[in-house]
Order: C-alpha cells, then structure tokens, then sequence
C-alpha cells in the first residue's frame, strides 16, 4: 500500500478504495484545485518530488518533467507531493 506524502503534512496511504490520487487528496481534505477530473485541463497538476506514478490513461494536457496529474493517476511506490 504506497503512502502519499504531501510536502509538510501527514501521510495519506492510498488503499485502492479511491480510484485516483487526486480522489484520495481530497478525502483526507486536501486542497488541490481541479476542473475536467480526467486529464484534459491540467489544472490540478502537481509536483512529483519522490516516487513513481502511473497513469490510468495518458492526459492529454501538458505536463512538464517533474510534475504529474492526480486526476487520472495513482501511485507505484511511495510519493512525495507538492500541491501548489
């Protein structure tokens, strides 16, 4: 079960019963901005500062090296997070 460490705060263990990284975010009460839910906007896009992810289908916003989209992703080992 990889945790997702969000840069000074607690860690959130992602157990599967949230399909994505962003829906378990936001069930621990975390504030990350977001819009289509699935990819196309990128408005909830995130640092990656540790770990690996996996999308769940490739998004078609852009997104640059080192920073990811919790919308349509979930984790593959441990993450560390920055949420802007």
């Amino acid at each position: 079960m990889p945790q997702i460490l969000v840069t000074g705060q607690a860690a959130i263990h992602f157990n599967g019963s949230q399909p994505t990284i962003l829906q378990s975010l936001e069930q621990q009460q975390q504030d990350v901005s977001y819009q289509c839910r699935e990819g196309y906007c990128g408005a909830c896009r995130c640092k990656l500062i540790a770990g690996q992810i996996q999308y769940l289908h490739e998004p078609l916003a852009f997104v640059r090296h080192g920073e990811f989209l919790p919308c349509c992703s979930i984790p593959v080992t441990d993450i560390e997070i920055e949420i802007p």
